[in-house]
């Protein structure tokens, strides 16, 4: 970064700076800002507005990690702590284009930096996958993370089930399908995500990938963690462990792939040598080297999913070989990805679903950086790479608004975020409410106590709120207690 100028007018007030979206990009953009430079040494100070559509902070974390994942969970425990700070403020319940508007906040802000994610699931444009029984991976998760958006029930009724995918959200999506629901007690899902889950009718699920072993997106960590489900079978098929050159030199080059590799070529091993211990009540079956071309259906509803089998070219990459398989399903989850949406008044890139910039910075339709405003995450690089690539992606981002620093547009407006919102009647949540909120989870948990399963005692640490009028009341508490 070349040497940042601070302009006199930000000598004698602070930089005003707010972030749409309150998941791990935002907050990282705000504390790399605060742990820049010019901040740390005095010369110029900061106050940072932190917004967010949910009633919650932390976004991705909260709502798009599995519960089950409590090492990736912990990561709320640093963001926390860049929250509880004095120069930034939470407004949680305000949506950019419902409640305000981006013109608004630049006529308050110095900048806008735009992390809003991506939420939705990639298409995938088969035929029948729009039968009932078909569901976006996405969709999934919000609904076993409890998402105050999500619906409250799940049909999971199917006993044998696709999941298209070879990335970490479809290992994710598979093992909570597979995995027994006693098992997830010691997680903070609420009553009725569990009743549902135990009640799931599911005896095989089926993840399919397009390219072979040596080329899946998935990560060591997530690959053993399917080992970890009890009462679970893992099934893998010798045809799949086919490794042309260019696997080979995945194999060589990347410890990561070694790493999976030998993991799965292990299992292969074992359940050759144990074939007829396998006698878990589930399946979890690894597919490799098999592209979807058809979702199969009767009256409307899923009944099979049609894959045609392909084969390595030399270079890792796949052709199809014409050779096409039918697998009975009753429901088939997609995981090819996430997709970004548009943000109001801004231009997006609708092929990649992300904002349109160069480095962060936000371009207009011309094509010419956009005056204080700045985007990071996946809206503004793809939703690739994991959550700890975030904070790369958000020094990058703030470099350039510190650059920009002469640049910046004056805000115009003395009026406050809190009176436009309170003129408004917004019902937001800030930090206090948070606070609030999160000791009362902890405390059903405690609640709770020690459960008795098939599989021993759990002892229940938290237990997650999921209406978002409920989670509000805690929010509305807090201000009026401090307002007395």
């Amino acid at each position: 970064m070349s040497e940042v100028h601070v302009p006199e007018h930000l000598t004698s007030r602070a930089l005003r700076v707010a972030i749409v979206g309150a998941g791990p990009a935002g907050i990282y953009a705000a504390d790399m800002l605060n742990k820049s430079e010019p901040v740390s040494s005095g010369e110029l100070s900061l106050k940072v507005d932190l917004f967010d559509e949910l009633p919650t902070p932390f976004g991705l974390i909260r709502y798009g990690v599995s519960p089950d994942h409590p090492r990736i969970k912990g990561i709320i425990n640093a963001l926390h702590k860049v929250l509880n700070n004095d120069w930034i403020n939470f407004y949680g319940n305000v949506g950019l284009g419902r409640d305000i508007t981006l013109d608004e906040l630049h006529e308050r802000y110095d900048a806008v930096i735009i992390s809003t994610g991506a939420q939705k699931d990639a298409d995938l444009n088969i035929p029948g996958i729009e039968l009932t029984g078909s569901h976006g991976g996405a969709d999934f998760v919000s609904w076993y993370d409890a998402h105050p958006d999500a619906p409250k029930d799940w049909d999971l009724s199917a006993t044998e089930v696709a999941v298209i995918g070879n990335g970490n959200v479809a290992l994710d999506v598979a093992r909570i399908l597979s995995k027994h629901a006693d098992q997830l007690l010691e997680t903070e899902i609420p009553a009725h995500i569990y009743e549902q889950l135990n009640g799931s009718a599911v005896t095989d699920v089926h993840i399919f990938g397009r390219r072979g072993p040596a080329q899946v997106k998935f990560t060591p960590l997530e690959l053993r963690e399917l080992s970890h489900s009890k009462d679970v079978d893992i099934v893998l098929y010798e045809e799949d462990f086919d490794f042309d050159e260019g696997s080979e030199e995945a194999i060589r080059t990347s410890n990561q792939t070694k790493t999976m590799v030998s993991t799965l070529t292990n299992w292969l091993i074992e359940q050759e040598e144990n074939e007829e211990a396998a006698s878990a009540s589930r399946r979890l079956h690894l597919h490799f080297l098999q592209t979807p071309v058809e979702v199969l259906g009767e009256d409307g509803k899923v009944t099979g999913l049609k894959l045609e089998r392909n084969e390595l070219d030399g270079t890792g990459n796949v052709k199809g070989t014409g050779e096409f398989t039918e697998y009975p399903v009753q429901a088939v989850y997609r995981a090819v990805g996430y997709f970004g949406s548009a943000v109001e008044n801004i231009e997006y890139d609708g092929q990649r679903g992300v904002l349109p910039n160069v480095e962060g910075r936000v371009l207009n339709a011309e094509g010419t950086h956009i005056d204080g405003l700045y985007a990071t995450g996946w809206i503004k690089r793809g939703p690739i790479g994991l959550i700890g690539h975030t904070k790369g992606d958000a020094l990058e981002t703030i470099n350039h608004l510190l650059e920009d620093l002469g640049n910046l547009p004056v805000p115009t407006s003395n009026q406050s975020i809190e009176e436009l919102l309170e003129s408004r009647g917004v019902d937001y949540a800030d930090w206090d409410g948070w606070m609030s909120l999160d000791e009362q989870e902890k405390a059903l948990g405690a609640q709770a106590g020690t459960v008795s399963t098939r599989f021993g005692e759990i002892t229940r640490d938290r237990i997650k709120l999921v209406e978002r009028e409920e989670m509000l009341e805690f929010a509305r508490a807090k201000k009026l207690a401090k307002s007395l």
